[in-house]
């Protein structure tokens, strides 16, 4: 097993949709390069950790560790020193993966409250984005109510879309042999629909409809796929290209 690679391949599209969507409202700074190395060195470097907390053999995620480690300290020492409120979210951002080493005592990682911190952490990723380029070397975000409505749309935007997919692959692979997902996922792809539409009205009619369009297109998805078996790797690449559909509303939304 590569110990430096975490196998879970979709999580690396929950990273990149948040970045994504970011650079949507986002002013650019060169911080956001340095913000991204981090965000995503972060990821392997936390499956190492947490590979060190519930594996039988630790000393093989220990090079690991080290190694994104080694990534993940001199990109944090530039944001720390360039915006020191960093500090803060780094302390919550830490305090949520407690809640990760938590479940992975309990060998429990796939739970969906889990899932619910993981898409909490990648969520509010829009926001410190645009933060980050809008600036400000403060010791306290007191820009917070700064931002404006589009940032907190794409916010919720990015929730939706990750609970949505995070419902509809659990129902379709491990809790396929419980209907209880099945019809979760199913009301919240339709409920994301009518929650769009009032995300699409805060952000401004007519260009806040293309908000709208991916989340049919993912309420179709969840009531279409699932009927007859599809390998993961399928499920995952439809997945993918949700979040593409996702991004690309947004880009137009703001034209």
């Amino acid at each position: 097993m590569n110990t430096y690679i975490p196998p879970q391949h979709g999580a690396w599209a929950f990273l990149g949709l948040p970045l994504a969507l970011g650079i949507v409202v986002v002013p650019w700074n060169p911080l956001l390069a340095v913000l991204a190395v981090a965000w995503i060195a972060v990821y392997p470097m936390s499956y190492a950790a947490l590979g060190m907390v519930r594996s039988k053999r630790p000393e093989r995620f220990r090079r690991p560790f080290a190694a994104w480690l080694a990534v993940v300290i001199p990109a944090c020492l530039i944001l720390l020193w360039e915006s020191p409120w960093l500090a803060w979210v780094g302390g919550l951002y830490f305090l949520l993966f407690l809640a990760n080493v938590r479940y992975a005592r309990r060998n429990d990682e796939r739970a969906i409250q889990n899932d619910l911190v993981f898409i909490t952490e990648c969520s509010a990723m829009v926001w410190i984005m645009w933060a980050v380029g809008a600036g400000g070397r403060s010791w306290v975000p007191t820009f917070l109510n700064s931002a404006p409505a589009r940032v907190w749309i794409l916010v919720m935007l990015c929730a939706l879309t990750l609970l949505g997919s995070t419902l509809h692959v659990k129902s379709l692979i491990r809790e396929r042999r419980d209907p209880r997902f099945s019809r979760t996922s199913k009301f919240v792809a339709d409920g994301s629909i009518a929650i769009a539409l009032c995300l699409a009205a805060w952000w401004g009619f007519p260009n806040g409809l293309w908000l709208v369009l991916p989340f049919i297109a993912m309420a179709a998805r969840t009531r279409i796929i699932g009927r007859k078996p599809m390998r993961p790797g399928a499920i995952g690449i439809i997945e993918l290209w949700m979040f593409i559909l996702v991004l690309i509303s947004a880009l137009l939304a703001s034209i």
